[in-house]
């Protein structure tokens, strides 16, 4: 045993050790996206199909045995298909993704914690009257699709503006408001129900929103209740309830004064955060050369 050991670790190096935690992190959110989605089901199904397969060869039992490997044969396709929503989704958020984050200047922040101030005055009043409330916080994935649903406003964030959408005379105050850039970019728009079966049946459709659009995004919502005025927060897919200001407050303060340039953890593994600030720079080069190409192209217009 010590042997295979030593022979097995003799050429390990640090670049098997990167490649077995990259393979480790794939799984782990294959598991959680299956998990996640009606994937589950399907794979109960197709881990069904297989071993029925298996013993109807073990057996002898032709018939079945041809009947199940067809099945299999055409059950990649039909993955894809009955999937394509959710690979869709999956593959937009990691295009989307932005793996470096700029550093916020003392202006921004400034203007930041104006944004944060406001929204919660807003939040809070709308609690105190009991006026249903939906907020949506764009953050690395873009929304620019469920904005579509909706009316662009691209309009200056401001307690008096968001508590007019959802004042209950309001056209747009049934749907949920985007908040992208420091702006409210649309309101009025239409976001994806969860089809988790665990969310309780005293939820209605906004809560049910508010939770679909962090499933299949990375945005962060705020949701006030029209029948108690009690303030959730969405986020991973996750509710959190019976909130106050200052918790609400908290949360999107860590959310717009973040100025990590690495998300997560990854600043403190060693070489990592050079290599991150090589491709910003690399990324900041090619913006500025398709900016020049864009300005070119339309002088030439």
């Amino acid at each position: 045993m010590k042997e295979f050991f030593s022979t097995a670790f003799s050429d390990f190096t640090l670049i098997d050790a990167i490649d077995i935690l990259i393979v480790a992190f794939v799984v782990y959110k294959l598991i959680g996206f299956v998990l996640e989605t009606r994937a589950e089901q399907i794979l109960k199904g197709i881990i069904i199909l297989v071993v029925t397969t298996f013993l109807s060869d073990v057996f002898n039992l032709h018939v079945l045995n041809w009947l199940c490997k067809g099945a299999v044969t055409l059950g990649a396709v039909a993955i894809l298909i009955v999937l394509q929503p959710e690979l869709r989704r999956a593959l937009e958020f990691m295009g989307r993704g932005k793996l470096v984050r700029g550093k916020l200047t003392p202006e921004e922040k400034t203007r930041n914690k104006r944004i944060v101030s406001s929204i919660v005055k807003a939040v809070e009043e709308l609690s105190r009257d009991k006026t249903g409330a939906l907020i949506v916080f764009e953050r690395e994935t873009m929304l620019e699709d469920i904005a579509e649903t909706g009316t662009i406003i691209d309009g200056e964030i401001s307690e008096q503006l968001i508590g007019n959408i959802f004042y209950e005379g309001s056209p747009l105050h049934d749907g949920a408001v985007i908040i992208s850039d420091g702006v409210i970019y649309a309101a009025g728009c239409v976001l994806p129900l969860t089809r988790s079966q665990e969310i309780s049946k005293k939820l209605g459709t906004r809560h049910r929103a508010g939770i679909g659009i962090t499933e299949n995004s990375d945005a962060f919502v705020i949701i006030v209740s029209e029948e108690t005025g009690i303030i959730s927060i969405a986020e991973d897919g996750r509710l959190e309830r019976f909130l106050d200001t200052k918790t609400v407050e908290k949360r999107l303060l860590d959310i717009y004064l973040n100025d990590d340039e690495l998300p997560g953890g990854l600043s403190k593994i060693p070489g990592v955060k050079g290599f991150f600030k090589h491709m910003k720079a690399q990324d900041e080069m090619r913006s500025k050369l398709y900016g020049r190409r864009r300005e070119e192209k339309d002088a030439e217009k």
